[in-house]
Formats: structure tokens, sequence, C-alpha cells
């Protein structure tokens, strides 16, 4: 072989490689992208599909602590339980019923006195605290003596207020309804898949379902394990499944 032939062929031979490998990684790529929608094999195409619907909060557990320090027991005891009192009063001239508020137990520890990262054995003060929980169906009232909860604070009640938190009691029910719509979803992606390729859909072979997703409007919040935002009254539950066809 002359050496012009030789050198237009290592010629042919640099441009080809690059481009079967270059072919090769397009390929694989596509691949994944694809396999993140559908996945086909010789038993048959796998496809998840997804449904969501809107819901509102009908239930609200609001808790707040209420807590003091003061140099002695007493006095801190003493604070905790009159500011209690004046949480009370706030929630009932709000609206909230008596037996809709629950008092937890007064809680007291001693804050020993440091100096220099050292502990001197003395007594600094005492703190109290005292949880008092709200429990309701009216999630707007909560929700609006929530956020009025600044005209208490500037009275000089000491607690803290962490906002209440949202659930639906209706979710049992909305899991049945959200699973079926989720499954006629995969349904016709898989069609429109098989559509596309010419090939036939044939009858379902496996089924997984996907944690419930609860979350707070627009949100793309989600978890391995399911979500669940109690931080709105508003909320969207997604549900998702995986289902395995036979393809013809």
């Amino acid at each position: 072989m002359s050496e012009s032939l030789r050198s237009n062929f290592r010629s042919a031979m640099t441009l080809t490689i690059p481009a079967t490998i270059l072919a090769a990684a397009l390929a694989l790529g596509l691949n994944q992208v694809g396999s993140g929608f559908a996945a086909r094999n010789d038993t048959g195409i796998s496809v998840t599909g997804s449904a969501r619907v809107s819901a509102t909060s009908d239930n609200a557990v609001w808790t707040l602590n209420v807590n003091a320090v003061s140099q002695t027991l007493s006095a801190a005891v003493k604070s905790v339980n009159e500011d209690v009192d004046s949480l009370q009063k706030y929630l009932l001239d709000g609206g909230i019923p008596s037996d809709a508020i629950t008092l937890g137990a007064l809680s007291t520890y001693a804050n020993e006195e440091w100096v220099n990262g050292s502990s001197t054995g003395r007594i600094a003060s005492y703190r109290g605290d005292r949880p008092v929980t709200v429990r309701s169906k009216d999630v707007e009232l909560v929700a609006k003596l929530s956020n009025g909860i600044g005209s208490l604070l500037e009275t000089g009640v000491s607690l803290n207020n962490m906002g209440p938190n949202f659930y639906i009691s209706n979710l049992n029910e909305l899991r049945p309804q959200l699973l079926a719509e989720a499954m006629r979803d995969a349904k016709v992606r898989a069609e429109a898949i098989m559509d596309a390729t010419g090939g036939k859909l044939g009858a379902v072979v496996a089924v997984r379902s996907g944690p419930f997703q609860v979350t707070s409007p627009d949100s793309v919040d989600t978890s391995a394990g399911g979500f669940y935002d109690t931080s709105t009254i508003e909320k969207t539950v997604t549900s998702t499944v995986t289902v395995t066809f036979k393809t013809e």
C-alpha cells in the first residue's frame, strides 16, 4: 500500500471512530431519557400514570407554648399561669369554644449559672412552660386567630407560636378515586406509545402504587415515602402508579 493510501486510510479511521462513539452515546442518552416515562422489554411495557385533585383541609391542630423565665420558681409559675389565662381569653373571645382548648402539663426547670464556660453550681433563673392546644374543624377561624396573635404578644404575653397544622380527614376516601384515575392515565400513555411504534397494548401484568403526596398548591415537593404538607388550608393530593402491560 502506497504512503498516500495509508494516509487516507488513517484519516478515514480517525473520522469513523469518534462518529461511532458519538452515535452510541446519543442512543444511550435517548434511552435514558425515555426510561423516565416508560420502559419496554420482551415481556411488555411499563408506564407511570398520575392523578391529582385539589382538597380543602377540614381539621386544624394549633399548639402554642406559653413560657416565662424568672429569678424564682414561684414567680415563673405565676407568670406562666397568668399568660395562659390571657391566651385562653384571646381564644374564647375569638370564637374558639372551651371544649376545643386543651391545657398541657406545666413543666419547670432551673437554669444554672455559667461563668467562662463552667458551671458555678448556683441557679441563675427558673423557666416554666405550658402547652395550649386548639383542635377545631373551623380551619378559617384558627388561621385568622393565628395571624392575629401579634395583638396578644403586644400585651406582654410570652409564648411560642409555630402556626397551626391543617389536615384532610377524607384522605382515605380520595385514595381509591385517585388510584383509578392514575390507572386510566397510565393506560392512555401506554396506548399512545404503542400507537406511535405500531404495536398493540395487551392486558395488565403488574401494578405498583407510589406514595401519596399532599402538598400546598403549585408545590413540587415530593418524598420517596410520601409527603404531607400541613402548613396550608388548600392542598393538592397526587397519586402515581406504575403499570406493566403486555404488548403485541
